[in-house]
């Protein structure tokens, strides 16, 4: 039988690789580097649909059990993430930035650096369940990559609950 991931280091590491992408996003943006900007973008647009399909379907359901009704806003976040990037995409979509559209495109990647730091917490509260939840999560989660939809399409196409 093969090994299957390790939901707690392999959430982290998720979340490792967000945050060094939304700083390079911030970065490029910033300097008007549209190509780095778009580049960064669709790799966390990549990483990061996934990662929310598991978050949504399978470990924040299991993180009722302690936090109860906290777990709604958690969602709510993503709901904001999900708008941001579709702002962030807008905007990498042009021919040009302006100045203070880099720099918007920047404070809100930077901004969603509260949420990955905030979400990462949750790997404390993992190591509570039990053997066969964690079992469970860990094929949610590697079913989600295996599935692999992007963050944009994943929330236009498959998430229950829609965001304009």
């Amino acid at each position: 039988m093969p090994v299957s991931l390790d939901p707690v280091v392999e959430f982290r590491e998720d979340h490792r690789k967000v945050r060094d992408g939304l700083l390079d996003l911030a970065a490029a943006a910033e300097k008007g580097d549209l190509p780095k900007a778009r580049t960064t973008l669709g790799s966390i647009d990549a990483l990061v649909g996934p990662h929310f399909r598991y978050e949504e379907e399978a470990l924040y359901p299991a993180m009722k059990e302690f936090l109860g009704e906290y777990v709604d806003r958690l969602i709510e976040e993503h709901d904001g993430a999900i708008k941001t990037a579709k702002v962030a995409a807008g905007l990498l979509a042009k021919p040009s930035l302006t100045k203070d559209e880099g720099k918007a495109a920047a404070n809100a990647a930077r901004a969603l650096l509260v949420h990955v730091s905030n979400c990462d917490g949750l790997n404390i509260l993992t190591e509570r369940l039990s053997k066969r939840q964690l079992d469970d999560l860990a094929a949610s989660f590697q079913k989600a990559r295996d599935a692999n939809v992007p963050l944009i399409r994943w929330a236009d196409t498959i998430r229950k609950r829609k965001v304009s």
